[in-house]
């Protein structure tokens, strides 16, 4: 854990810039739940690591597009794409893509087949169902991609950086449980079934196989279950391969050259579920970081509090009900309740979880939308840990 002294809230800073520079740190992983500013998180740090030295590639599996937009890229795909308009100055580089889950898991059956098998497994229907649209292919085709940057940056040395924007909600821990989830459909009693003819002689096939096999051609009709059979034959090894390579990636995430980083906002629900998180990763061996807490409010200048304001505000509007001053010092008091209620909500997850380093990233007057933009969230991010208040 990088950190530097407590924040006002009375938590560890994180120490963004040293988490970025230490490169021993290979990839770092950004999860939280949906709507607390977790894709712009991971390409700011992508963009602040790039301009800072580090070869980094940026990877999200978050369907929606905004990384693209924010990186002034017209379309993310499956093929790595860089990113123009770093600082003249930056030492280092950066490129961005988007899981294709269809195209890595085509690129996983044509790399650990034959050309003959891998024509017989992409044309397969059931094939075509399962790449495109059964629960938990994207996670595991996450790990699956994740492994391949990593094991081709090893090789080839084109990253020395890889920063994973995760799906949002819970499910962004999903592909944690891949290999196991995977493990478990494969060694399944039904796969079994029917990889049984394919896998021994024809006295194996007992006669209450046959009675199974029987009912399920009434059901799903002779093609059907042939085609089912047929796909599940060939997929086999492929399938094996796969789950040996995503045991190999989780285990990597385990490792102290991963960084897990917490995305959440000053809401309630955000801290909940980033509770969720920590106590989760903590329980996987997971390497944390620590938190980022985004669009945080901001005091505002002057050091009247939110009651005297209001009491103001009341006496100038009983002399003088039109008065723009009452509604000045009433909106002053709502921004500083504001600001009070969220200090009390970070100083409550920090005395649940001491632990957790922490930036704290004031809200934004717009969107973000472009390398400017990224800019300043990084420095906001550097900046978030050490004036967290």
């Amino acid at each position: 854990m990088r950190v530097g002294p407590l924040t006002a809230d009375g938590a560890p800073a994180l120490d963004v810039d040293a988490l970025l520079d230490d490169r021993s740190v290979g990839i770092v992983v950004c999860c939280g739940s949906g709507g607390v500013g977790k894709t712009t998180t991971s390409a700011a740090l992508a963009l602040r690591a790039a301009e800072r030295g580090r070869k980094v590639v940026v990877l999200t599996i978050d369907p929606a597009r905004r990384l693209a937009q924010s990186l002034g890229i017209g379309e993310l795909d499956n093929t790595p794409r860089p990113v123009v308009g770093l600082d003249a100055d930056a030492r280092g580089g950066l490129d961005a893509m988007m899981l294709d889950m269809k195209r890595t898991f085509d690129e996983v059956v044509e790399a650990q087949a034959s050309p003959e098998k891998a024509k017989q497994i992409l044309e397969n229907p059931f094939y075509v169902t399962l790449s495109s649209s059964f629960a938990g292919t994207q996670e595991y085709m996450a790990m699956e991609k994740l492994g391949q940057i990593h094991a081709d940056a090893q090789r080839d040395g084109t990253y020395d950086l890889i920063v994973v924007d995760t799906p949002p909600s819970r499910s962004a821990l999903d592909f944690l449980d891949a290999p196991e989830r995977l493990s478990s459909f494969l060694d399944g009693r039904f796969i079994k079934l029917m990889l049984a003819p394919a896998r021994g002689p024809a006295r194996l096939v007992t006669a209450g196989l046959g009675m199974v096999t029987g009912a399920l051609t009434k059901v799903l009709g002779a093609q059907v279950l042939k085609d089912l059979q047929t796909f599940v034959a060939a997929i086999d090894t492929v399938f094996g391969g796969f789950r040996q390579r995503a045991m190999k990636t989780y285990s990597l995430l385990q490792d102290d050259r991963t960084a897990f980083v917490v995305v959440a906002a000053p809401e309630p629900d955000a801290l909940r579920e980033a509770a969720y998180f920590v106590e989760r990763l903590s329980e996987d061996r997971m390497p944390l970081a620590g938190m980022v807490v985004n669009r945080a409010a901001t005091a505002p200048d002057g050091e009247v509090t939110a009651d005297e304001a209001m009491a103001a505000a009341q006496r100038i509007r009983k002399r003088d009900p039109r008065s723009t001053t009452a509604g000045l010092l009433r909106l002053h008091a709502d921004r500083r309740r504001l600001v009070e209620r969220e200090a009390r909500l970070r100083e409550r997850f920090a005395a649940a979880h001491p632990q957790v380093a922490t930036a704290v990233v004031p809200a934004l007057p717009s969107d973000v939308h472009d390398l400017a933009g990224l800019r300043r969230v990084g420095d906001l991010l550097a900046a978030g840990g050490a004036t967290a208040s």
